[in-house]
C-alpha cells in the first residue's frame, strides 16, 4: 500500500483531519504510518467565504486564505502528511485489503480512504455511486448530496467527512467533522483504545 490513509478533498474538512491525523506522528501506534492528502480545492466553497462568526479566526477572515494557510501550517508543522496537488481523483474501487485510487495522472493505494468533498453535483468519482444519496441536511431546492454513512464511516476503510457526510455548510461544523473522523482513524490504530491529540504547554 503507498498509504495507510488517504484524504480525498483540501477543503476545511480534509485539512483539518489531516492535521490532526499529522499530529499523532510521534505515538507509537501511529509511528511509520503513511498518510497523504489528495488537495482537491478549486471547486472548494471557502473560495468565495468571509468568516465573521468562527471562534479563533479574526473577523473579515477570507476562506481563499485558509486554503492557502491551511496547507502551509500542515507543511509547516506535519511534513511527513504527503500533499498532492494539482491531480483530480477519478475512481476509488476495492484493492486487495484497501483501496486503488486512481487519478488523471496516476495511481495510489490505502488502506483507509477518507472522502472529504464538498456537496455539490456532479459527483464525479467513479466506484461511489452506490452510497451517493440527497443531502439530508440541505435546502432541498439546491439538489444536494450526500455519502450514505454511520458517524462518518461508509463501509470498512472508506469513510467521509464535512458536507459529503451529511454535515451542514458551516466552517465550525466542517472542521469538527474532520477532526471526528481523524480520531476514529487513530482509535483504530491505536487497537481500538479511544484516543484524541492534544498538545499543551
Amino acid at each position: 500500500m503507498n498509504f495507510n490513509v488517504l484524504i480525498i478533498g483540501g477543503g476545511v474538512a480534509g485539512l483539518q483531519c489531516a492535521l490532526i491525523l499529522g499530529s499523532a506522528e510521534k505515538k507509537p501506534f501511529a509511528i511509520g504510518k503513511k498518510i497523504g492528502i489528495v488537495l482537491h480545492q478549486k471547486a472548494s466553497h471557502l473560495q468565495n467565504a468571509l468568516f465573521n462568526n468562527t471562534l479563533g479566526l479574526p473577523p473579515k477572515t477570507l476562506g481563499k486564505d485558509i486554503l492557502v494557510e491551511g496547507k502551509q501550517q500542515l507543511s509547516n508543522l506535519y511534513p511527513a502528511v504527503s500533499q498532492i496537488e494539482n491531480e483530480k481523483v477519478i475512481s476509488v474501487t476495492d484493492f486487495n485489503d484497501g483501496y486503488k485510487i486512481s487519478t488523471n495522472k496516476g495511481t495510489y493505494t490505502s488502506k483507509a480512504v477518507i472522502i472529504a468533498l464538498n456537496y455539490a453535483k456532479p459527483f464525479t468519482i467513479n466506484g461511489l455511486d452506490d452510497y451517493i444519496e440527497p443531502h439530508k441536511k440541505a435546502n432541498p431546492e439546491k439538489d444536494r448530496i450526500q455519502l450514505r454513512n454511520r458517524e462518518g464511516l461508509i463501509t470498512k476503510g472508506l469513510y467521509c467527512c464535512g458536507t459529503i457526510a451529511g454535515c451542514r455548510s458551516q466552517f465550525a461544523i466542517a472542521a469538527g467533522s474532520g477532526a471526528a473522523v481523524a480520531t476514529d482513524i487513530l482509535t483504530l490504530w491505536n487497537g481500538g483504545n479511544h484516543i484524541k491529540i492534544h498538545d499543551k504547554l
